[in-house]
């Protein structure tokens, strides 16, 4: 497996390259998969964004600290961090999942983002594994408005179009791929007063439905600098 190129978008060298192949393998593929790390990772993750919060907004209440923490390890937030490290490409699949386009299911990647996370710790210890995902989350993080905590990018697009007395954004289904227990819906994000149109992807609508806000969201961020 030619995981170099991972390596370097990681920031992290394996010194046991077997931990980051496990890593990568889905349950599709073989015995030897990434779940146990997977819930290893998902522990170190959780633990690493509360302290990464804690120490970055400490005058933040304790309900907005963990309302911050969940939208930062959700299934969506994993899944544009594995896009962005181009994690489908290393992903080792069974015959099914790649002929259903396993590799880019949010779900998988996500996933495997945080086996990765598990990979790191038993590879290099705790101290590593935090600053691999303080790396992979310091745009986030940088980005991150406390003040919006308790709001979901659908009720924040709603309120930024009302502020502006636009007409409220239109979500279209596009697409929903994959077998029941493992589907992938595709939505799209219509705002017609603007002109904006953004696609978000999620392992259910609603989740698509919220991705696709966050990027109008951003786009209109864009748009007004």
């Amino acid at each position: 497996m030619h995981s170099e190129r991972l390596e370097r978008a990681l920031g992290h060298a394996f010194s046991r390259p077997e931990l980051v192949q496990q890593a990568l393998t889905h349950r599709s593929h073989g015995i030897d998969h990434n779940e146990r790390l997977e819930f290893l990772g998902d522990s170190i993750l959780n633990c690493v964004v509360a302290v990464l919060l804690f120490e970055r907004f400490p005058l933040l209440r304790e309900g907005d600290l963990s309302r911050l923490r969940a939208s930062l390890v959700r299934q969506e937030t994993l899944f544009q961090i594995a896009q962005k490290l181009c994690l489908g490409d290393f992903l080792r699949l069974g015959e099914g999942e790649l002929k259903s386009g396993g590799h880019r299911r949010p779900s998988i990647l996500a996933d495997a983002l945080e086996a990765l996370i598990g990979a790191v710790y038993l590879d290099a210890g705790f101290a590593r594994a935090h600053e691999v995902i303080a790396r992979l989350y310091e745009p986030m993080l940088a980005a991150t408005d406390p003040g919006s905590a308790a709001k979901d990018p659908k009720t924040a697009l709603q309120e930024i179009l009302q502020a502006r007395h636009l007409a409220l954004p239109h979500y279209v289904l596009r697409a929903a791929r994959g077998e029941a227990h493992a589907q992938e819906f595709e939505v799209e994000c219509k705002i017609v007063d603007m002109d904006i149109s953004t696609l978000g992807l999620g392992a259910s609508r609603r989740s698509a439905e919220q991705e696709a806000a966050l990027h109008a969201i951003e786009l209109i961020a864009e748009m007004t600098r």
